[in-house]
């Protein structure tokens, strides 16, 4: 995941699952042993790191924090981590959402102490956090991982009644399970949209996985069903991949209208379930409305969201260049090229660690390059991936080199091993994070 350059030896990145999975571990057992060497020995009790957040960014971070020694705590109101990454599987039958599933039992075992609560206030003079029951927690150093807050009042017509009709499943959990059970319902011979918010949204190809998953169900269950794909964005990540692939698979059953077509939809009518572009109104049996998004609520309310709704941070350290002393990561972050992705906010935690534990150690801290991979699936056992290295700079990442997948159209076996390389690559992350 993470490269450091100020670490005493450059560990490579290998290609392939099983290079991935080596190159985290030892990363890892890097960052555990910096931790270490970096805190000098006192009498004094540790440093009070406060991480809000449990998704792959505030749990990697909260992690690797306390394998450096420090007092954790890690504020969280659910009990249960529910993932985005193979969600779509779990939306097209191929997969059950347990498998999704993960607890915070791993994390608490560590010595992290776990708060059950929702952080609503924080007391930056005073350096302590308000939770929703009242308390107040102090800290030395506070993370933010709030992940996303979607914007429904962004979208004309999109009310309580809509979230029911037209769900989002753009969190994982029980909006998932309901876009499923939609689909199951659907006639054959329904239609079926999704609505593609304006760049920038978390987790870029995964519209078109889904397309492309539920055109897999379609084929076997509802072949006389259609996808009409209305997009905010005139070009999508892998689209050649993704078109060959639909041309492969599903001939004739998925229609991408981007926003030069007329795609961008501007209101819905649940009651109806009418989509409204700016050229035309489409009726739907199913309809997926990915909202327009910005950094999660709690982001906002500490005052480290800036006008755009994200937050700018120093690409080193992940320190809030609105509110000093906040360190934010995950998919809230603007971070350039970097995309909003589990890989990336397990990366971005480890590098914000990093950099909280040697600046504790009043130390300079390295400038690190991170690594970022998402994969996405256009039928079982075979998919695609985007991977790159991103480096700091220009306050925030650009991207220094390109990962294993081309810019092409990638041959069927490449695409086999990458699904391959998904499953593994899933595995490996949820149980570095949260087992």
């Amino acid at each position: 995941m993470m490269v450091g350059q100020g670490m005493a030896s450059r560990i490579p990145i290998r290609s392939g699952a099983d290079g991935r999975r080596l190159h985290r571990r030892a990363v890892m057992q890097s960052l555990a042993a910096a931790a270490m060497s970096a805190i000098p020995a006192r009498s004094q009790s540790p440093a009070r790191i406060l991480v809000i957040g449990g998704g792959f960014g505030g749990a990697s971070c909260a992690r690797a924090l306390r394998a450096g020694g420090l007092d954790v705590t890690l504020v969280e109101p659910k009990t249960v981590y529910t993932a985005c990454p193979l969600s779509n599987e779990v939306i097209a039958g191929l997969r059950d959402l347990t498998a999704q599933q993960f607890s915070y039992a791993a994390l608490a075992g560590t010595g992290i102490r776990i708060v059950r609560d929702s952080a609503t206030r924080l007391d930056a003079a005073a350096r302590r956090v308000v939770t929703s029951d009242g308390s107040a927690i102090a800290y030395d150093r506070l993370v933010v991982a709030p992940g996303i807050d979607l914007r429904a009042a962004a979208l004309p017509g999109y009310d309580a009644t809509a979230v029911e009709r037209m769900p989002h499943a753009w969190q994982a959990g029980a909006q998932t399970v309901m876009l499923r059970d939609q689909l199951r319902a659907m006639p054959d011979g329904g239609t079926f949209v999704i609505s593609v918010p304006a760049a920038p949204y978390r987790c870029p190809p995964a519209p078109y996985e889904r397309a492309s998953l539920v055109a897999h169900y379609f084929t076997t269950r509802k072949p006389r069903s259609k996808i009409i794909i209305l997009d905010a964005n005139d070009s999508f990540p892998r689209q050649k991949q993704f078109e060959a692939a639909w041309a492969q698979y599903y001939r004739g059953m998925i229609a991408w209208v981007p926003l030069s077509s007329g795609g961008n939809v501007i209101s819905v009518d649940p009651a109806g379930m009418i989509l409204t572009t700016d050229f035309d109104s489409y009726h739907a049996d199913v309809a997926n409305v990915i909202l327009p998004q910005r950094a999660g609520l709690i982001a906002q309310a500490m005052g480290v969201a800036d006008r755009t709704g994200w937050c700018p941070v120093d690409p080193v350290t992940f320190e809030s260049m609105l509110v000093g002393g906040i360190h934010v990561i995950g998919d809230a972050v603007t971070a350039g090229a970097l995309p909003r992705s589990a890989s990336a906010a397990q990366g971005e935690g480890l590098a914000c660690a990093l950099a909280i534990i040697a600046l504790l150690a009043g130390q300079t801290p390295a400038a690190l390059d991170l690594n970022g991979i998402c994969y996405a699936l256009v039928a079982p056992g075979d998919a695609l991936s985007i991977a790159g290295v991103y480096r700091p700079a220009n306050g925030g990442f650009v991207e220094a080199g390109a990962g294993a997948a081309a810019a092409g159209v990638a041959s069927a076996e490449m695409r086999a091993a990458e699904a391959s390389h998904a499953q593994r690559w899933f595995t490996t992350i949820t149980g570095e994070v949260f087992g």
